[in-house]
């Protein structure tokens, strides 16, 4: 169900067409993908094999996955763990077609968290981690705001301390830190118009991007795609409050590539649409009022 590779031949031609895969997100350290299988009881299992390091979260149906000589009943909130190179099976006994969210990760990043976490080979469902799965299926659906090269090392990161028993680190941010944060998150907001991931801005303070993650959120209280969106929605605001121009011009201009998520985001934040707050900045005593009464 993730980072695999078919078998070849005129019978694997049928069961290729039984798993569709997209890509969602395309990064230097990280990947998902949304993998969608049709097969079902009556169709032959075969021999794959994983090609990065993954964890697939099971959001829908139910498989088989055998692997290392064991196997594990997959149902909906299970994950499914991956190491390149290592065979698998995947069989449907009881039920027709599953869907996973799979992220995967680069061995150098694997090295930094902790590749103990890959050794279960697969998980149950986990509350914490489930929350996590879901957080990512609705970011992937464009129905929340996160990203998901955050979530993924967020959950790697979760997997590991599982796995070695311990809960998160402490560490008191040095001077240094201190400063990479703040510089970062001046950067961030002097290219929030751009097309911006965690990779870069990573890259632009010298670190790793799970290290970056890790200290520019103790720092700053925010992970960095919260901060960019926050810096977008604050240009929107100034823009739509001084210019007579379109909501969409205004979306495009501060880093928003799509519209409807431009209007949602600015009304979750705002409590009003971008239009009527741009109304309201033209004097709209009404909608002003509406958003007294609501505050009291």
């Amino acid at each position: 169900m993730c980072a695999i590779s078919y078998p070849t031949g005129p019978a694997a031609a049928v069961e290729f067409r039984a798993m569709v895969a997209a890509t969602t997100l395309q990064s230097g350290s990280i990947s998902v993908l949304d993998y969608r299988c049709t097969a079902g009881p009556g169709d032959r299992p075969f021999p794959e094999f994983h090609e990065a390091f993954s964890v697939s979260y099971v959001r829908r149906g139910s498989f088989c996955y055998r692997t290392r000589g064991r196997s594990f009943e997959m149902v909906a909130g299970s994950l499914l763990l991956g190491c390149p190179g290592e065979e698998f099976v995947c069989s449907h006994d009881h039920t027709c077609g599953d869907e996973c969210l799979s992220f995967r990760f680069t061995p150098d990043l694997v090295d930094e968290i902790g590749e103990d976490a890959w050794r279960a080979s697969a998980l149950p469902p986990l509350a914490e981690i489930m929350v996590l799965g879901e957080l990512a299926q609705a970011t992937a659906a464009g129905t929340a705001q996160v990203a998901l090269d955050e979530l993924g090392l967020v959950l790697a990161s979760r997997l590991a301390r599982l796995a070695s028993g311990q809960g998160p680190a402490r560490h008191k941010p040095s001077a240094r830190d201190r400063r990479s944060a703040v510089q970062a998150a001046l950067w961030l907001d002097a290219h929030a118009h751009e097309a911006v991931d965690l990779e870069t801005t990573a890259r632009q303070a010298g670190l790793s991007p799970f290290h970056f993650l890790r200290m520019f959120g103790a720092i700053l209280g925010v992970t960095p795609h919260q901060y960019l969106v926050r810096s977008r929605l604050r240009r929107a605001a100034r823009l739509l409050a001084e210019q007579e121009r379109s909501v969409s011009d205004i979306a495009l201009d501060v880093g928003f590539g799509d519209l409807s998520n431009f209007v949602r985001t600015f009304h979750r934040a705002a409590g009003v649409s971008p239009r009527r707050f741009q109304q309201a900045a033209r004097g709209d005593r009404k909608i002003l009022q509406e958003r007294i009464e609501r505050a009291l």
